[in-house]
């Protein structure tokens, strides 16, 4: 099993940043990727960005230019970068880990980290 807790969720300003990590305890080595999602009130959870175990990133169009996901092997962190925030990026952002046992495939979720732009 793989472990999640995110962090760096805060009020910010709008055209302001912030920096999300998540830390990953567990089964590291059987991680395939990790991905943020977000989920505003009365949403739908959706996709973020995603960075696989060969480093290849992928973003959601209305967060591409804007944000960027990173990772650190040495202390099983990922983070996620977020400038130029919006309003409509006011959410809880999840991490969460693709993760291969016994051949078959599961998904780890964290418990989520409030990000709130507003003046």
């Amino acid at each position: 099993q793989v472990q999640l807790m995110e962090s760096g969720g805060d009020l910010v300003q709008p055209g302001g940043f912030l920096r999300l990590s998540c830390a990953a305890s567990g089964s590291i080595s059987s991680i395939v990727a990790m991905a943020w999602h977000r989920q505003a009130p009365g949403k739908q959870r959706e996709f973020v960005a995603l960075i696989s175990n060969t480093g290849t990133t992928k973003y959601a169009d209305y967060v591409k230019g804007r944000f960027t996901i990173s990772r650190s092997n040495a202390n099983n962190m990922v983070y996620l970068q977020m400038n130029s925030l919006k309003a409509e990026d006011t959410a809880v952002y999840y991490c969460n880990a693709g993760f291969m046992t016994a051949g078959k495939a599961h998904a780890s979720w964290g418990q989520g980290t409030q990000v709130t732009v507003s003046s």
